[in-house]
């Protein structure tokens, strides 16, 4: 006589996963194959839960036409229990993910944001994907859709200079007419009390991680500053939002000479000799993305326990920025606070 059904796996059951599905049921986790090591009353997640989470704090639909985001290398039905978090997916980063014994590597910029024809090992990018695998490490990428969503890369950096009121810069449409955007590019708000535009150049150095380059600013070092614009990464293309919002200064990386030098022309122009605004604050581009890192390895340890799973979660203190040297010209104080 045939065995009885497992009532578990029994394909023929009501609602039964078909059975290529790599996902298994949270609300009912197969229990003979829970590890004892795990916390009582979690399961490791798949990687496809570990995907569908991400993908559900950082919808892919809200990243740039041109962006490349979600899961690059993987197998979905694998078991993931470490997740490390970093900015660039670079060598050293794949190292420390290696080493750690991740099985998920979580990343803000693509390493394939162009199409490729060729992941051989013999390239720089190929290699890394390569080892990974080989490390049975799986790696993501959250971009545009993490810089414009709530407790993203904008958030992120807005609440490290505890900006208050905040909207975001250029808003996504809200799901409801009544109800004011809370996604979008970039952040607007105001600081708790006024400060000079020297005090805030410094408070952004205390706030974000050191770098080579350090803080660059342009404007009167002694004026006064309360309402705040920032964007984290490359936000150059933004001036006419920035303007618009009315802001006092505008933190952001990436400047270039010719847009830089335009704007503050116009705001000369404008708002009268050397304080027009909007003042602006350029940082390294890795600088203002890393602190959301924080923020999403507590949301996705969060939002997983909420379905029974559990994964152990670090951000990555490597600083992958790529200068790494930095030479002042004689007589010339680098810093924020260079008269």
């Amino acid at each position: 006589m045939s065995a009885e059904p497992d009532p578990r796996t029994d394909p023929t059951r009501p609602g039964a996963p078909s059975p290529d599905e790599t996902s298994p049921d949270v609300t009912s986790p197969d229990v003979t194959s829970l590890d004892p090591t795990e916390p009582a009353g979690s399961a490791p997640a798949t990687l496809a839960r570990v995907v569908r989470t991400l993908d559900e704090l950082y919808p892919p639909s809200t990243a740039e036409d041109w962006d490349a985001v979600g899961l690059v290398a993987g197998d979905p039905g694998a078991r993931v229990r470490k997740v490390l978090l970093a900015v660039d997916p670079v060598e050293e980063v794949a190292d420390e993910a290696l080493a750690w014994g991740a099985d998920l590597l979580v990343t803000h910029h693509p390493l394939f944001l162009r199409p490729v024809h060729s992941v051989a090992a013999t390239t720089f990018k190929g290699s890394l994907v390569h080892r990974l695998i080989r490390g049975g490490c799986a790696l993501y990428v959250a971009h545009t859709n993490a810089d414009a969503a709530e407790r993203g890369v904008a958030d992120a950096l807005a609440d490290a200079l505890d900006l208050l009121h905040r909207v975001p810069l250029v808003p996504h449409a809200p799901s409801s007419p009544h109800e004011p955007p809370r996604t979008g590019t970039g952040r607007v708000g105001r600081l708790a009390e006024p400060t000079t535009l020297r005090g805030f150049a410094q408070r952004v150095a205390e706030v974000l991680p050191p770098t080579v380059q350090g803080v660059r600013v342009a404007g009167d070092l002694d004026a006064r500053v309360e309402s705040v614009a920032v964007v984290g990464g490359s936000g150059d293309s933004l001036f006419d939002a920035v303007r618009a919002s009315a802001a006092d200064v505008y933190l952001t990386s990436d400047l270039r000479h010719h847009p830089v030098s335009e704007l503050r022309e116009r705001a000369r122009l404008e708002g009268g000799g050397d304080a027009g605004t909007p003042y602006l604050v350029d940082v390294p581009h890795y600088a203002s993305e890393w602190p959301w890192l924080r923020y999403a390895a507590e949301d996705l340890e969060r939002e997983l326990a909420r379905s029974g799973a559990a994964v152990e979660t670090r951000v990555s203190t490597l600083v992958t920025d790529p200068w790494t040297a930095r030479v002042a010209s004689p007589g010339r104080d680098p810093g924020p606070a260079a008269p």
